[in-house]
């Protein structure tokens, strides 16, 4: 009884166990993930992408159109995360169902990367636009098509919420990948518009795409 009261006496001034903390690996993986799908998704060539290559080449209120198209971005990216996790929790076969759509979405973008690299083109300039109508055709590009629900809104939403809790830091990691590769595009693109005129550079970046929506598409999967 005696060492049972000394244990006891003891244990009132013991130290709690501590809780459990989150490594640094177990948020660099959702992290990397959510940066690496985003910045697959955002690299393919499109009429958004055109238009900040040629804006940034005429210095044509680029800081603008780098503002709208990443503002743009953390809205949808942040309504994918959030939103598909309500609906999961209300209905948890949807993410199931999202989660294999993502699959066989991922893997058509990368055959079609591929197809694309063994038919590159390269960046065809547009015709000039008054410096009024930048930021319209800029919100017009980005919220008008289709796709960008599909990409941002859809599929890194599922992509996200298959870490649940740390759903936000991979997130997170989207809109870095977002805002990096638009300043990096828009400020660049002086530097760019020559490597851009070879089909060659093309070429290799629709590779890398596509050997990134396979890996994505294997951990979804998996």
């Amino acid at each position: 009884m005696k060492a049972c009261f000394t244990a006891f006496r003891l244990s009132r001034f013991a130290s709690p166990a501590p809780a459990p903390s989150v490594g640094a690996m177990d948020l660099l993986t959702p992290a990397l993930t959510g940066f690496g799908t985003s910045l697959g998704l955002i690299v393919a060539i499109g009429a958004q992408n055109a238009w900040i290559l040629r804006q940034g080449v005429r210095r044509e209120h680029i800081g603008l159109v780098i503002a709208i198209c990443t503002i743009s971005d953390v809205a949808l990216i942040a309504l994918g995360t959030g939103a598909i996790g309500v609906v999961s929790s209300l209905a948890p076969w949807v993410l199931e169902v999202l989660r294999w759509g993502g699959v066989v979405y991922l893997t058509g973008f990368a055959l079609s990367s591929f197809r694309s690299a063994l038919r590159p083109a390269a960046l065809k300039a547009q015709e000039e636009r008054p410096a009024s109508s930048v930021a319209a055709t800029t919100l017009a590009l980005t919220w008008l098509n289709p796709h960008v629900y599909l990409d941002t809104v859809v599929m890194l939403g599922s992509v996200t919420n298959q870490f649940g809790q740390e759903r936000w830091v991979a997130a997170a990691g989207a809109i870095a990948a977002s805002a990096v590769w638009f300043i990096g595009l828009g400020l660049g693109a002086r530097a760019l518009s020559r490597p851009l005129s070879r089909p060659a550079t093309w070429r290799v970046l629709d590779v890398i795409v596509g050997l990134i929506m396979l890996v994505v598409a294997v951990h979804l999967a998996l």
